[in-house]
């Protein structure tokens, strides 16, 4: 085979390989991201820390409570916006 046969091959692999997590990627992600915006919007801080990040990705199997739990704890946002986050990841 040519190198650039080859060359071509591998870009198109890699091109389909990239498209199919792009395509499955973005629902969970912004859901995540839709949580961590609303923790941001109260913090009025910049950027969420990894904790508030590693809360709404719990969120995400389902464990409400704990997603709560680690948002009030952390970062220090009240009940009611980390109820709405955590609700806000899983949808």
């Amino acid at each position: 085979m040519r190198t650039s046969t080859r060359i071509a091959g591998a870009l198109t692999t890699l091109t389909l390989a990239l498209g199919g997590a792009a395509l499955t990627a973005p629902a969970a992600h912004a859901d995540v991201t839709a949580c961590i915006n609303q923790v941001e919007r109260e913090l009025k801080g910049g950027e969420a820390p990894e904790s508030v990040r590693a809360a709404c990705y719990v969120a995400l199997t389902g464990a409400h409570d704990q997603c709560v739990t680690g948002l009030t704890k952390v970062s220090g946002v009240t009940k009611g916006t980390a109820e709405t986050a955590c609700r806000l990841a899983p949808n």
